[in-house]
């Protein structure tokens, strides 16, 4: 197995597939680098190099007690990249993963970045403070935390349902995706999925959106249960100078697997132009 060592010690899993420009994924939470195989496959097959790593506490990378925040999980990107020496590499990320990239690009800037995808992702902050009164109220996250730590096996099976919309009239999602987002999640440490939380609800993204200075596209379902459209990518192209925007009506917040063939040939659309 593949591994790179971020600058506290923490193993750091990765995958990397194909050859030609690089592209990266960040996850959503608490998942791994497996949800993205779907689009990692369909762009090795034409002609790219793609890399996704599991975020720290996550799937087969170490459980840190520590770092568990958008700037250790920027810094772990970031590490891995250096690594790998990718240069004009596009920023791929999903959710939480989307938050990481954005901080990445806060933090580390665009030197080796070519483009930034955000998909169904957190920025610019989610949870509901004075300056953004939009937001959910803290009250969900505290509810998440507590259903966590209770009984997180029933926790991530019920989540599944409204991750990828299988709780709407009509919807068909398969046992098999459902099932697979609970082996994933149980793939988590406890402690690491417990912090992240936090992470992904009440990092303030709007300085690093600020920053963006290299092609960016925005993909959000419109029946986006978990990261709600209106608050999330609607406020981040905004933000954005000169943001592409792509929304689909209807689609759940798990939509690279609902929508798998759609997301892919939008995903290379955007890396081809």
């Amino acid at each position: 197995m593949t591994y790179v060592t971020a600058k506290d010690g923490t193993e750091i899993y990765y995958k990397d597939w194909g050859s030609g420009p690089a592209v990266t994924f960040s996850h959503g939470w608490p998942l791994n680098a497996d949800a993205w195989d779907g689009q990692l496959l369909f762009l090795a097959q034409n002609g790219f190099r793609v890399v996704a790593h599991d975020r720290r506490g996550h799937g087969r990378s170490g459980q840190a007690s520590a770092g568990n925040d958008m700037d250790g999980y920027a810094d772990d990107l970031a590490a891995v990249i250096e690594a790998l020496d990718l240069n004009d590499v596009t920023l791929v990320g999903h959710s939480t993963g989307g938050g990481e990239v954005t901080r990445y690009i806060g933090r580390h800037g665009t030197g080796r970045v070519a483009k930034a995808v955000l998909i169904s992702a957190v920025p610019p902050i989610m949870v509901q403070s004075p300056d953004n009164p939009e937001g959910l109220p803290l009250q969900v996250f505290d509810e998440l935390r507590t259903n966590l730590f209770n009984d997180r096996s029933q926790f991530y099976q019920d989540l599944a349902q409204m991750f990828y919309g299988a709780n709407r009239s009509g919807a068909k999602v398969s046992k098999g995706i459902l099932d697979q987002f609970w082996l994933w999640s149980m793939q988590s440490g406890l402690k690491n999925a417990y912090e992240s939380i936090k992470a992904f609800s009440e990092t303030d993204f709007r300085a690093d959106l600020a920053k963006f200075d290299v092609p960016t596209l925005v993909m959000h379902g419109e029946d986006d249960q978990i990261v709600p459209v209106k608050d999330s990518a609607r406020k981040t192209a905004q933000l954005v100078a000169n943001a592409q925007e792509i929304y689909y009506p209807g689609a759940p917040h798990g939509m690279t697997a609902t929508l798998q063939d759609q997301i892919n040939d939008d995903l290379l659309a955007f890396l081809r132009s």
